[in-house]
């Protein structure tokens, strides 16, 4: 899956595909295999791992693009960040030993942005791909998908991805929620019949009127949409799951090395958890920091 803001995933991805071909140097800072360490990384902190320049410059430079709560919003009425990456990151930071300065970006420029050295990490609910990985590497910190939303009375009895064959379904455009639905009806012996909505929002209120009785949303946004009205319910069940990782310049392979296990420490210690908790998407929580994880 990739970020679920589809429009602007397009365009990111397109982006990365030029940078990848001027940068030149796909081969630096390649990761080892996922949650494996380097000989001269085994055993130590991540503070320890952490490169001379950045303890110099005792900042933590992480960009992120407002606009996907609860992984990365502002705190009503202010410009204060928050949510799942803006905490992980503070706590990332504070592990290694710097102080968080954490900027509000444009999702298309993220990574040309990692790129050319205007930030040192970026933490945006983005999915590690194969071709976003010709740029930049990734530390692996969350595995989420697709999952099936409903009315709270559920009057259709729906259970699983199954059973919204030959059900009124709505969709959002382009997203790879509308893939999700799609790929199942083609297995449907009586089909379903799909809608599609600008966004998951406007979705939603197809199920209010009862012109549908199911969508397909991303698991963190479809969380937040449940604790925000009762009206509505999360089945279980993810699909389409995919890891979004943090991005790293290929060429900061000891900043990657030393943010892995950053993030191992804050899994281990629980604090990372924590976090998940606190927004309600712990059912996307990982047991172990990876790189580069898509397709192991």
């Amino acid at each position: 899956m990739n970020r679920p803001r589809p429009l602007r995933c397009l365009a990111a991805l397109a982006l990365v595909a030029l940078a990848a071909t001027a940068c030149g140097r796909s081969d630096q800072g390649s990761a080892a295999a996922p949650g494996a360490a380097t000989g001269d990384t085994a055993g130590k902190s991540s503070a320890e791992l952490l490169p001379g320049a950045y303890k110099q410059a005792g900042v933590l430079r992480v960009a992120t693009a407002v606009g996907y709560p609860p992984m990365e919003m502002y705190k009503p009425g202010t410009t204060e960040l928050t949510g799942v990456d803006p905490d992980l990151a503070a706590a990332v930071a504070a592990k290694l030993g710097l102080k968080l300065e954490m900027t509000n970006a444009s999702f298309d420029g993220l990574i040309p942005g990692l790129q050319a050295g205007r930030f040192d990490l970026v933490m945006s609910s983005m999915t590690d791909s194969e071709q976003r990985r010709q740029a930049v590497d990734f530390v692996d910190y969350f595995r989420t998908g697709g999952v099936v939303m409903t009315t709270k009375d559920n009057p259709q009895g729906i259970k699983t991805l199954e059973d919204l064959c030959g059900k009124q379904v709505v969709l959002a455009k382009g997203s790879s929620n509308l893939e999700i639905g799609e790929q199942q009806n083609a297995k449907c012996a009586e089909k379903m019949t799909i809608s599609q909505s600008e966004d998951a929002p406007t979705g939603l209120l197809q199920l209010d009127s009862g012109r549908a009785v199911a969508t397909i949303v991303d698991y963190p946004v479809a969380q937040m949409f449940a604790q925000k009205n009762t009206a509505y319910q999360v089945l279980p069940e993810q699909y389409g799951t995919a890891p979004w990782g943090i991005a790293v310049a290929k060429k900061e392979s000891g900043l990657r090395d030393a943010v892995q296990r950053a993030l191992q420490e804050l899994i281990d210690s629980g604090e990372y958890r924590t976090v998940l908790d606190k927004y309600e998407v712990g059912g996307s929580a990982v047991t172990k920091a990876t790189v580069n994880t898509v397709g192991q």
